[in-house]
């Protein structure tokens, strides 16, 4: 999992596509959501937002 964070952010440094990181964080952030409130009794309002 490091070395992939390594890849990624040498990857952006090299070509100059910093923009990238704050579309990586959301994407991460609402994966992350969904994962922790997939069993709890959130679930039904967070898929609404979908």
């Amino acid at each position: 999992m490091l070395d992939l964070i390594k890849d990624l952010w040498a990857f952006m440094k090299e070509r100059k596509k910093f923009w990238l990181a704050p579309i990586i964080f959301m994407m991460l952030l609402l994966g992350a959501l969904l994962v922790l409130t997939q069993g709890s009794a959130i679930a039904p309002f967070i898929y609404t937002l979908f």
